[in-house]
């Protein structure tokens, strides 16, 4: 059965022939989606039904409680199994995450800091925070794009400075910008298999010491292939397509980086990623050689100066007569984060807390050339899987590449602006490519901590070469 989820032209400017759709397609209760050309809408009644029956199928397999009506829902949050996989001890739980501040490239504080530095950082703060001896783990893994030392060899290193025993193994993962939240993903799925009981799910990234200019060896068969071709267009570009596309203005993007960075100021000030950040001591070398020691433990992007004024004055960075600007796209940056998962009968056997619970996820592809689009077809996707609506969500962590693309997803969705990033997003922050799903997910679960009450979150991203990554995660309350 397939449900069509929604429709998007392959490129801007032009007319596809034949059209291109974005379709789910339910598997053995799993949900996936791909793109059809010129096919036939299939029957939306028949689809609808077919969804919803096993929408019902997953919920009432999972705890036995109905869930139809909105009233009904709202019972369910509130009770001891208000969840789509119920109150298992085979549950994939978020027991901690920490955070380095996110520093900005090539001149912020960890401009001179090596990768393997970052990540041992936050290892070893997750684990020291709980009490929780490093050869309990079964496995790490570590989101990282641009990879030096084949990835491998920078997370091994790492390992080894936080005190990990060599019996612990460690790999990296690259799904580009979602590659921190594929890290944990793939713990995740590393413990449903009951391969493992508990691991550390890590994302870093140093972009001030990795080029991203350098795409590497392609075929030579990649001109002759639209698709193909489209995987190498800046990301910038992306940004202008979409904008272009969908109608979103020079005016809506700067009002949305604005937020940003009233949001982020907010928190920063109040004390909110107190918390969750690892204050980084390390040695800054200035232009003449000069080492001096520093310990960064603030955010480095937020600028609490912004204006509406001044974001309207910065020229277009990507084509003359283009909306996409420095200001209204993330920055470039410096990074680490790591959360630590369990099968929830492990975590409580050891006496850990539950921070959160991992309820669902999905990974969409889309167009390339728009590639930002990726999460307002992954939300919908993940939503399904968890069993919930766009309203029962309390918070979205939507990553902020580029204002245009974040504009449209929150628009097509259709969710209140107040929900999304209440702290601020990567336009203020920054995006350390493959710190930020990590980032993510700390951010959003000590976020609804501090709300101190049972609540849902999403954390969603674009991948370049066209994706989007979702995940739906449940805070089970004080």
């Amino acid at each position: 059965m397939k449900q069509e989820i929604n429709k998007f032209p392959s490129r801007i400017g032009s007319d596809p022939d034949p059209p291109i759709q974005l379709v789910a397609l339910m598997h053995q209760n799993n949900l996936y989606t791909q793109k059809l050309k010129g096919s036939k809408s299939p029957n939306p009644d028949l689809c609808g039904c077919f969804s919803s029956v096993m929408n019902r199928l997953r919920i009432i397999s999972g705890h036995l409680c109905p869930a139809g009506s909105s009233e009904l829902r709202r019972d369910l949050r509130s009770s001891a199994c208000g969840s789509t996989a119920g109150c298992s001890g085979e549950d994939v739980v978020v027991v901690h995450g920490r955070r380095t501040a996110i520093g900005r490239a090539k001149r912020g504080g960890f401009k001179d800091t090596t990768p393997d530095e970052l990540l041992s950082a936050v290892m070893t703060a997750v684990l020291t925070d709980v009490g929780l001896p490093p050869d309990k783990l079964g496995d790490v893994c570590v989101g990282n794009v641009l990879q030096p030392g084949a990835g491998a060899l920078m997370a091994r290193v790492a390992h080894f400075l936080s005190g990990f025993p060599e019996t612990v193994p460690v790999y990296t993962v690259n799904r580009q910008c979602s590659s921190g939240l594929q890290a944990l993903l793939n713990i995740a799925g590393a413990i449903r298999s009951r391969t493992i009981d508990l691991g550390l799910a890590c994302g870093v990234e140093s972009m001030t010491l990795r080029s991203m200019n350098n795409p590497g060896d392609l075929s030579s068969r990649l001109s002759d292939h639209q698709k193909a071709r489209d995987c190498i267009i800046p990301m910038g570009l992306t940004s202008e397509n979409v904008a272009e596309r969908f109608g979103i203005s020079r005016e809506q993007q700067d009002s949305f980086s604005l937020s940003s960075h009233q949001k982020a100021a907010r928190a920063q000030n109040s004390g909110r990623f107190d918390s969750e950040i690892v204050p980084v001591s390390v040695t800054l070398v200035d232009d003449e050689g000069r080492e001096r020691q520093v310990t960064v433990s603030k955010d480095e992007g937020i600028r609490t100066g912004t204006t509406l004024a001044g974001l309207s004055k910065l020229r277009p960075a990507f084509k003359p007569d283009g909306s996409t600007t420095a200001g209204n796209s993330s920055q470039v940056s410096d990074g680490a984060a790591a959360v630590l998962l369990g099968r929830r009968s492990a975590v409580e056997a050891l006496g850990l807390p539950v921070l959160g619970v991992l309820r669902a996820s999905a990974v969409v592809g889309v167009p390339p050339d728009m590639m930002g689009i990726g999460p307002a077809v992954a939300i919908p996707a993940a939503l399904q899987q968890a069993g919930l609506r766009l309203e029962d969500i309390d918070v979205f962590e939507i990553n902020e590449a580029f204002a245009s693309q974040a504009v449209f997803c929150v628009e097509k969705l259709g969710i209140p602006l107040e929900k999304v990033n209440p702290n601020g997003g990567a336009i203020a922050l920054g995006h350390p490519l493959g710190c930020t799903g990590a980032r993510q997910v700390v951010t959003l679960l000590n976020e609804l901590r501090r709300r101190g009450k049972r609540a849902y979150g999403v954390v969603s991203m674009c991948i370049g070469t066209g994706m989007g990554a979702a995940a739906v995660f449940e805070y089970p309350g004080p």
